[in-house]
């Protein structure tokens, strides 16, 4: 029943040979988006990165990228100035980006400006300028990775429109440019939490092409704050900021659990300066990272870690999208269920047999007890689990 037959995602990363530093690029994206990574989620094929940077014996160019590989393809273009000097390694490339608009929003070419000599293909206005990033070597490959997981995110995000509405015609580029948007859920009632979230959102707005909501400013004059909060919630990516007074304040609690319910992207910034007198315990069970909130110098980690759960969704959701139709009893999890989750569950399937259904691997033995003596009607299986059930 699995639907898997090829890879949700490939990437392919493309540079000249001679281009001395492409292959430590091309490691760090593999390292990043493939191998086991995000196996568990998108299958047992994962997330397919593939090289282009050697000649094929008695040609000038690497053989082409098999567009058809995948569900969504994606291609980076190193650009040095090897590769724009070299007259067939620029027609290759090309060729690539002129393929990659053929295809559609599911497949497209990003050229990563690595010297400014590399203007020389052609492809200025669409490229990452690696060249101009004014920071460490080390920065520009986070900011490289940040940049990359975000624009993969919005070709799994227009893939999986595509899955739930295959009878409508191609998504328009204006639903495809909807930002991603980033909930800042902080507290006011400390030293820390609204400064910590001004500066988030100052970043956001000054490094990324993400969006943010952030209630001092977003909440629109005659609309109930509780209607725009709970809304904006469920369709956006949360970072939550611990700081001391977090789990004291109603519409911190609020914000998270409702996140949970509604099953968004989500991230803890642990930004403590004492102590937490009582720790909200729904806080848990998504990635924590620490964040100093007298060094604001992580907050680009904090965004990374974000936007991959934020990456990991879209990769959960197109890979389950196909089994949702077939299965209303089940609920389908992008990371282990916790007892919030039964809180999900429609009345009607509460008091039945349903199922909840999460990416491997297995819960642990004490977890899983708690679910079947709390709610012995409702299964908690792996998505491999269920798969054997209803081969």
């Amino acid at each position: 029943m699995d639907p898997i037959s090829r890879p949700l995602f490939a990437l392919y990363v493309v540079w000249h040979p001679s281009y001395e530093n492409g292959s430590k690029i091309a490691g760090l994206l593999r390292r990043r988006f493939g191998g086991d990574r995000y196996q568990n989620i998108a299958g047992d094929l994962g997330v397919s990165v593939l090289y282009r940077s050697e000649a094929v014996p008695d040609e000038l160019v690497p053989i082409p990228v098999d567009w058809d590989e995948a569900d969504t393809t994606a291609v980076v273009v190193l650009a040095d100035a090897t590769l724009a000097g070299d007259a067939a390694w620029t027609d290759y490339v090309l060729d690539l980006a002129q393929s990659a608009q053929a295809g559609g929003l599911q497949t497209r070419l990003f050229p990563v400006m690595m010297e400014p000599e590399g203007h020389g293909i052609g492809l200025d206005e669409q490229a990452l300028r690696w060249d101009r990033w004014e920071q460490s070597d080390t920065e520009r490959e986070q900011r490289l990775v940040r940049d990359l997981t975000y624009e993969f995110s919005r070709m799994l995000r227009h893939r999986l429109a595509r899955l739930r509405h295959p009878e409508a015609t191609e998504t328009s580029l204006t639903d495809y440019l909807e930002k991603v948007r980033v909930f800042i859920s902080h507290s006011k009632h400390d030293d820390d939490g609204e400064p910590v979230a001004q500066n988030i959102r100052d970043w956001l707005h000054a490094n990324s092409a993400l969006s943010s909501f952030f209630d001092v400013y977003n909440i629109p004059a005659g609309l109930s704050s509780r209607q725009v909060l709970l809304q904006q919630i469920g369709t956006s990516a949360v970072v939550a900021l611990h700081t001391d007074s977090y789990s004291s304040r109603e519409w911190c609690r609020r914000e998270v659990i409702e996140a949970k319910r509604r099953h968004v992207p989500m991230i803890v910034a642990d930004c403590l300066r004492d102590a937490d007198p009582r720790a909200m315990p729904y806080m848990g069970n998504v990635p924590i990272v620490r964040m100093n909130p007298e060094d604001q110098g992580r907050v680009g980690i904090v965004i990374e870690c974000l936007l991959d759960e934020v990456l990991r969704d879209f990769l959960w959701r197109c890979r389950i999208e196909p089994l949702r139709e077939a299965s209303p009893d089940v609920l389908f999890m992008a990371r282990p269920p916790e007892l919030i989750a039964l809180a999900t569950l429609p009345d009607l399937q509460r008091a039945r047999n349903a199922t909840i259904v999460y990416p491997d691997p297995l819960l642990s033995t004490d977890e899983a007890e708690l679910f079947s003596v709390i709610t012995p009607q409702v299964r908690v299986l792996t998505l491999t689990e269920w798969l054997e059930e209803n081969q």
